[in-house]
């Protein structure tokens, strides 16, 4: 299916060049960080059995983070590492992919339970449940624009829902173009923007490729790289300005890339590894760090099973 311009949940290029800015000026408030950020923990605790696959950071110094095993949603103070649960579980949820908007309101991908959920972070109390029909594995999420946008693991399909306290507005985009599914098991995974606001970028993870998708057709086209065969395994992707964080989970690695404009091409910068990495999945900026749940897929899942977080230095 192809979405003209002229669709009512489609941004106009004011819009989006908007969104893009008003995503860069939250991107900055959540790098004014004081110095005084250096005498917080670079690693603290999870809950055991947690299960933590997403984590989202806005302009203060607190964290959101998923859990795998129930959709519970746990805040942390990134001060002390201290934290509590503000969303709690059920059997058959799933929290993965978290993003936080300026407004407060926290977007939650449902994972395996196929949902989408949307959590007012000033009352803890939810705002907005989706259902796509086209269930599948619903992982990460993207502010753009006037909408938050999904992708789908199992299908080749984004969803996108409107900003705000509306509820109303769930549609769906094909993917297309030069898009790879696989026949079964996980294909799309993070999900970012481009440095010039006019589109989006998806990591594939089994075939460990970049995408630029063009948000009004879902056409997707390769984007080239640069010093780097692949991005095998990638998963949550961080952009700061035209650079690109990709979290490569099973193989410990943060791999940095410099994008042009458009992410037509993606330059290898460096990498990022850390002994404390244990199948890292998303990660979240604030101030000059990088924060990381550790999902620990490698490990067999038990109710006693330890989870944590980590920060690296952006540089």
């Amino acid at each position: 299916m192809s979405l003209t311009p002229s669709s009512p949940f489609l941004p106009s290029r004011r819009t989006v060049l908007g969104g893009a800015l008003a995503a860069a000026t939250v991107a900055l408030g959540a790098g004014t960080a004081t110095a005084a950020d250096r005498s917080w923990p670079t690693e603290f605790p999870l809950p055991n059995g947690f299960r933590p696959e997403g984590i989202a950071i806005g302009s203060g110094p607190y964290a959101y983070m998923g859990s795998l095993a129930d959709g519970s949603v746990r805040r942390a103070d990134l001060r002390t590492g201290e934290g509590r649960t503000v969303l709690a579980g059920a059997s058959g949820g799933a929290a993965t992919g978290l993003k936080l908007d300026r407004d407060g309101l926290l977007y939650i991908s449902g994972g395996v339970s196929g949902s989408i959920r949307v959590l007012d972070t000033r009352t803890n109390r939810l705002t907005a449940t989706y259902q796509p029909t086209t269930a599948g594995f619903v992982n990460d999420v993207i502010l753009y624009g006037d909408r938050v946008w999904f992708t789908n693991s199992n299908a080749p399909v984004l969803y996108t829902v409107p900003r705000g306290k509306k509820k109303d507005g769930l549609r769906s985009v094909p993917l297309g173009g030069e898009w790879e599914q696989a026949p079964t098991g996980i294909s799309a995974n993070g999900i970012e923007t481009t440095p010039d606001g006019r589109a989006l970028i998806i990591v594939n993870s089994p075939i460990g490729k970049l995408f630029r998708v063009d948000p009004k057709t879902g056409h997707a086209t390769n984007i080239t790289l640069k010093g780097a065969a692949d991005v095998v395994n990638g998963d949550g992707l961080v952009r700061v300005g035209n650079t690109l964080y990709v979290v490569q989970n099973r193989l410990n690695l943060i791999t940095v890339f410099d994008l042009d404009a458009g992410a037509r091409t993606a330059t290898l910068r460096r990498t990022i590894t850390d002994p404390r990495f244990d199948v890292p999945t998303t990660a979240a900026r604030l101030g000059n760090r990088l924060y990381l749940v550790n999902a620990r897929f490698t490990t067999p899942p038990t109710p006693e099973t330890t989870y944590n977080a980590v920060a690296v230095p952006l540089r």
